[in-house]
């Protein structure tokens, strides 16, 4: 069965002294306020489209590699990713680079590297993110 999940965005102002707050709809989880100094200079407090992407993409490439890691046989016992989004004004996104550390017994650098590889080709946030380049760092803690 198809999930659905909804947040929104009330903006006020324009985009370079203007400000906004995302809102959580499907989880409740706090607001978060947003403007465009977050984006493009030092977050201060607020976040950015490229941090919640970033959280979107962390949390569902390590689903993704805790799935193949079990299905392979060797479930992890913690798997700690971070997601790093680049973001330069003017162009866009320019890239996403995962870093990955993993303690899954009985699985050697060789396996959880390709397992790693995997996920970032397989997860859907990869997928919905394939116009940017992702590159990845995987290694066994």
């Amino acid at each position: 069965m198809a999930t659905k999940r909804q947040a929104h965005t009330v903006w006020e102002g324009n985009l370079l002294q203007g400000t906004g707050t995302v809102s959580f709809d499907s989880s409740g989880i706090p607001d978060q306020a947003v403007s465009w100094p977050s984006r493009a200079e030092a977050a201060n407090g607020k976040t950015s489209p490229e941090e919640l992407i970033a959280a979107a993409h962390s949390s569902c490439f390590s689903m993704a590699l805790s799935n193949g890691l079990a299905n392979g046989g060797t479930p992890p016992t913690r798997l700690n990713t971070q997601a790093e989004v680049t973001f330069q004004p003017g162009t866009g996104i320019t890239g996403i680079h995962l870093t990955v550390r993993g303690e899954v017994p009985g699985l050697d650098a060789a396996g959880f590297a390709k397992a790693a590889e995997d996920a970032k080709a397989n997860c859907p946030v990869s997928q919905a993110l394939a116009g940017t380049t992702i590159t990845l760092d995987a290694s066994l803690a």
